[in-house]
């Protein structure tokens, strides 16, 4: 089990970090599952699939089936790729109904050419980019990995892979190698000023494409896609709160609000909120 603020991939490869005892949260866990759920929900509307007409989907790093849970209940079809047989297991109990298949991405993806719709991955991408043995080039998996991705998509379909890049340098290298396969598109961010909120979703296309996802904001509106760059900063964010002073009772119900948002437990707001206690004798 990983430590408090450890990564998952530093602790060693997927196939043995996601064992029977993390494969039995995926399972049991109802936060877990439900974020995983949203992910999936979040992935498949980035799609941008034809309305009621089901489509032959892929999901890279399947796990415990729940993504594809999702996408059965939509009404589409779909094969799993995981390299965990724990999770895979735990997807046969669960009863998915997509086919599954034991295997390790990095090494490329065992179908004909064309036979997918689209793609979503949620939560997978980011392992390739660990070396687990002398032999492993995270550039040369990566580009492996989506070359086999660009041949087994229709041409013009999309492919959305939810991830969670340590750092710049390392998303950069994952977009670098998705455009040396052929891809086109870049990285979208919901929620950008929040910690815990924000989510990474590549957005790439087989083929041309006029199609540009939005992105989604704590106000659970939508705003433009900010292609593949990448920044830490929250000068934006700054900038539009410049005028609230800190510690205001504007200040705090803002903070209130917006962890409220972001489903955590907040006190209700009353006529004492944000006000100015005088100091005790």
């Amino acid at each position: 089990m990983a430590s408090r603020g450890q990564r998952p991939e530093h602790i060693g490869p997927p196939e043995l970090f996601y064992d029977k005892n993390e494969a039995r949260k995926y399972v049991r866990n109802s936060r877990m599952i439900d974020v995983q759920t949203k992910m999936a929900g979040r992935a498949l509307e980035l799609l941008c699939l034809p309305e009621g007409q089901p489509c032959y989907l892929l999901d890279i790093g399947c796990g415990s089936g729940l993504s594809g849970d999702y996408l059965s209940d939509e009404g589409h079809y779909w094969v799993g790729i995981d390299i965990s047989p724990a999770m895979l297991d735990a997807a046969l109990d669960r009863d998915t109904e997509g086919d599954l298949l034991l295997g390790d991405m990095g090494q490329g993806i065992p179908f004909k050419p064309g036979s997918f719709d689209g793609c979503i991955s949620i939560s997978a991408v980011q392992w390739l980019c660990n070396a687990n043995k002398k032999s492993d080039i995270p550039a040369k998996r990566l580009y492996c990995f989506f070359s086999a991705l660009y041949s087994v998509l229709v041409h013009g379909a999309r492919a959305v892979l939810q991830l969670y890049p340590e750092n710049s340098e390392q998303l950069e290298l994952i977009t670098t190698q998705a455009t040396r396969a052929g891809f086109t598109g870049g990285v979208l961010v919901d929620y950008p000023n929040s910690a815990r909120a924000k989510k990474f979703y590549l957005c790439l296309f087989s083929g041309p494409s006029t199609f540009t996802p939005m992105a989604q904001n704590e106000d659970n509106e939508e705003e433009e896609a900010r292609g593949s760059t990448f920044t830490v900063e929250r000068v934006p964010y700054r900038m539009a709160r410049r005028g609230v002073v800190r510690k205001s009772r504007k200040w705090v119900l803002e903070k209130k609000a917006r962890r409220r948002r972001q489903g955590e437990e907040v006190r209700p707001d009353t006529q004492y909120t944000g006000r100015k206690r005088k100091p005790r004798f």
